[in-house]
């Protein structure tokens, strides 16, 4: 057994550093937290000090099991979890278990971080060990504990109010937020028309366009013209006033500098694979987990080729700058290094600068000498990283930019700007990705011909060109990430975990790479924003995290902070739980009148997503309302009267076939079509509203193939089958299914085989004798479990001598039992249907 124990969280990561340390040390890894919360009410106690219960993760529990089998015969214990919060907290998790099994006596505990899996960084790590940082840990302790508070005390009410199976987070609501404010400028948006003149110029040696900047004398701005009569008018002034000619009045030539950007941060990393690659947050930190735990580089073996991920440092160390600025000497030249080293100040506020920025973890492994190394992502990913690192350290491009001013007569004038490259320095090697080209870039690779003053230029044409002002545009991943940073909302390791969350919970939708918030997502903001403003405020919850940022600097301490913020929450939380009305926690909008019934027309969201309604939907209304899901695409927030009653025109008639009617419609489970007795379910590609009579009849006969098609082979006298499935062959009695062996021809099965396979395999059928005859089993014995205390009371009464009036109780308790339980059938039948359910839970955990 070796004679030291080294603790890692990935295996990857346990590999690579085994090759580097020797047989004195086994390495071993922890496959990340090893412990959480209990995943049920009572885990965090406010009444004694916010104590939190822990359990082993399970899926982990192997692992646990094999560190402390090592711990047990190893003389040393070396922590070298991730240099994060959350790896401090790995560490402080695992020496608590080992203490509780003893194994910790007499035993040299060591926490080791290094920033690189490379042999130096290793090296140095070891030679400087130092206690867990239990700042770092109580900060997270914090972090933790307030996602939990949040988490099943919010989610809850949100249960109650909304719909069930929702969840709230202290971070992911305000990021639902800021998608949900987004998409209602969006809708808010109106369009203004403006109108902007152009002129295009033959100069002799090459054309160019140029932008009208003064009319009439005044300059010209973007809501100067407002329409096409107007434009026309001008347009047809300038000419007359130009006659064919423009006059060079003014050339003005500057040169500027443009600054590299640092090298990268979690965030800015994440932002930039977004733009450039096309790769969504959780793919850029997947790809660089790999990049950084380990890829074997042939005769140097295995090695880590970026330093650690999860960083808002935009330092560099001393050994990485010489390396960094002998590559880039060596590659473009001496003049492409400036005389001392580019230094860059992070905007976070609790920057860990002990920390680096993401960069190669040698400046020497260039892109093209490790690619062969590397798959498509991590070959592009690793490529960004070093021409990112290498282009921050290299001396600002120089741009010369000549704006020429052109007039067409006294009264108006055009401008013609282009810029172009006089030298090139960084962009030699990296020019950062953005979304929208600052004004100052827009002429930028644009080069205008020689030009001075008085000389005259041929006028081609003048254009009056028409335009609308665009609404904002709805947020991608790398702007939701930038905007995130920006108001100081959670934090880089958090980033990727609240952008799944909201996605997983079915709150936006991506579109056109672009998130869209659903009409559920919208509901929860809403109401959020309505009932619970303050912890969905930018500023409060940025404070908040500046709060658990002094926490981890050890400048303040974790339980008063959790005290302040559970006194005012809870109390609201039990406020809102009694006093909100759940129509208006949900959003329901009248549309106007049903002109065939006369009854009112209404959108809500109900247990399995938004749909319409024709009538009251009060409990004690007369008449049952009539219910239609809404269609894909629409949105109960934007779905006009003559949209929502479309609706209701399923079931729809699309003619006969074989002498038997063809309709479609939709059911509780989806779009079907029908014709005569045989029912097949529509494809996704296919639209109820519009699909036509020949499609409809090709779903219905290609599902009676299928049927036909179905029985493979049966048994005399025996129930069994072997059947055709949707997965491929099995065999079936009605109650159990059964599985054929791969090297099998289903046909050649005998009677005996198939009897066995079934003894063997076999598992409940669903149907009649399987999961769902459970199910339908269940309301009876919901009805008869409610209806027991009333048997109980009648027992009770019958000892006192009441045994009438505890025969009339138990009946009359039964009777509401039985009731109660029809009117959910009821409901459950009527209103569409949706994905199952889940358990409250703290989501924004990176874990």
């Amino acid at each position: 057994m070796a004679k030291n124990l080294l603790i890692v969280e990935s295996p990857a990561k346990a590999k690579t550093i085994n090759k580097y340390l020797g047989k004195d040390f086994q390495v071993l890894a922890s496959y990340g937290h090893v412990r959480d919360l209990v995943p049920k009410e009572g885990a965090v106690d406010p009444a004694h000090g916010f104590r939190m219960r822990y359990d082993l993760i399970e899926k982990n529990q192997r692992h646990v099991e094999a560190i402390a089998k090592a711990a047990k015969g190893a003389e040393g214990i070396y922590l070298a979890t991730d240099p994060d919060r959350e790896g401090e907290a790995i560490s402080w998790h695992i020496v608590e278990i080992l203490k509780e099994r003893g194994l910790l006596k007499d035993k040299d505990l060591h926490r080791v971080v290094f920033t690189e899996i490379t042999p130096r960084a290793i090296k140095e790590a070891m030679a400087n060990p130092r206690q867990i940082a239990g700042a770092l840990v109580d900060a997270q302790q914090a972090r933790r504990a307030l996602d939990y508070l949040v988490g099943f005390n919010l989610s809850p009410v949100l249960w109650r109010k909304v719909q069930r199976g929702l969840s709230a987070g202290r971070v992911q609501s305000p990021a639902l937020r800021m998608i949900v404010e987004r998409e209602e400028e969006i809708e808010a948006f109106v369009a203004r028309e403006y109108w902007s003149i152009e002129a295009d110029c033959a100069h002799p040696s090459q054309g160019f366009t140029a932008k009208l900047n003064k009319f009439d004398g005044k300059k010209f701005e973007q809501f100067t013209i407002t329409d096409g009569e107007t434009a026309e008018d001008a347009r047809a002034r300038i000419v007359a006033a130009a006659n064919g000619v423009l006059h060079v009045t003014d050339v003005v030539s500057k040169e500027r500098k443009r600054r590299p950007a640092p090298p990268f941060t979690t965030s800015t990393l994440q932002q930039e694979a977004a733009r450039k690659l096309g790769f969504t947050t959780s793919r850029t930190m997947r790809v660089a987990q790999k990049l950084y735990e380990g890829v074997a580089i042939g005769d140097e073996g295995t090695v880590g080729l970026i330093t650690y991920m999860r960083t808002d440092s935009v330092n560099l160390s001393a050994d990485a700058l010489t390396e960094i600025r002998d590559v880039i000497a060596r590659d473009f030249g001496t003049r492409s290094v400036p005389d001392k080293p580019n230094f860059y100040q992070t905007k976070s506020k609790n920057a860990q600068e002990a920390h680096e920025a993401i960069r190669p973890s040698s400046a020497l492994r260039t892109p093209s000498q490790v690619a062969r190394h590397l798959d498509d992502d991590g070959r592009r990913l690793y490529e960004l990283i070093w021409k990112r690192a290498i282009a921050c350290q290299m001396v600002p491009a120089i741009l010369n930019t000549v704006s020429v001013d052109l007039a067409a007569g006294s009264e108006h004038s055009f401008r013609a700007s282009g810029t172009t490259v006089v030298f090139p320095g960084f962009l030699a090697v990296y020019e950062e990705g953005k979304d929208q080209k600052a004004a100052e870039d827009e002429d930028e690779g644009r080069k205008l011909p020689l030009m001075k003053p008085g000389e005259r230029v041929p006028l081609e044409r003048i254009n009056a060109n028409q335009h609308f002002t665009e609404p904002p545009p709805r947020f991608s991943e790398a702007s939701l990430v930038k905007a995130l940073e920006e108001y100081g909302i959670g934090r880089p390791s958090t980033y990727a975990s609240i952008i799944q969350t909201l996605q997983f919970r079915k709150y936006v939708e991506l579109e056109s790479r672009r998130f869209r918030p659903t009409d559920v997502g919208r509901a929860v903001s809403n109401f959020l924003s309505s009932h619970f403003t303050r912890y969905v405020d930018y500023d409060f919850t940025a404070r908040l995290e500046d709060e658990l940022d002094a926490v981890s600097r050890g400048e303040e301490e974790w339980v008063p902070l959790m005290e302040k913020f559970w006194g005012p929450f809870k109390e609201l939380v039990d406020d809102k739980t009694e006093s909100v009305d759940r129509s208006e926690a949900t959003g329901a909008r009248e549309l106007g009148t049903d002109p065939k019934t006369g009854k009112p027309v209404s959108v809500r969201l109900g247990r399995y997503g938004p749909y319409a309604a024709i009538g009251s939907t009060a409990e004690d209304a007369e008449d049952k309302p009539k219910f239609a899901s809404l269609r894909p695409g629409q949105s109960m927030h934007t779905i006009t009267l003559e949209d929502a009653l479309e609706l209701f025109l399923m079931p729809r008639q699309l003619g006969q076939d074989k002498g038997e009617d063809v309709s479609v419609g939709i059911g509780r489970f989806g779009p079907f079509a029908k014709r005569g007795s045989v029912y097949a379910s529509l494809k996704k590609e296919d639209d109820p509203y519009t699909i036509e009579l020949a499609r409809a009849v090709f779903l219905v006969e290609e599902k009676e193939e299928i049927a036909r098609n179905r029985i493979i082979k049966e048994f005399e006298g025996s129930d069994i089958q072997v059947l055709n499935g949707r997965y491929g062959p099995y065999i079936s009695d009605g109650k159990l299914n059964g599985k054929i062996p791969k090297d099998r021809e289903p046909a050649s099965l005998t009677l005996e085989e198939v009897q066995k396979l079934l003894e063997e395999t076999g598992k409940p059928a669903r149907g009649r004798f399987g999961k769902k005859a459970a199910k339908k089993a269940a309301p009876a014995k919901k009805a008869a479990a409610q209806a027991a205390p009333a048997k109980k009371t009648a027992k009770k009464a019958a000892k006192k001598g009441t045994k009438k009036t505890a025969k009339k109780t138990a009946k009359k308790t039964a009777g509401k039992a039985a009731k109660k339980t029809a009117a959910k059938k009821a409901v459950a039948k009527d209103a569409p249907r949706s994905r199952a359910t889940e358990a409250p839970g703290a989501d924004d955990a990176p874990f």
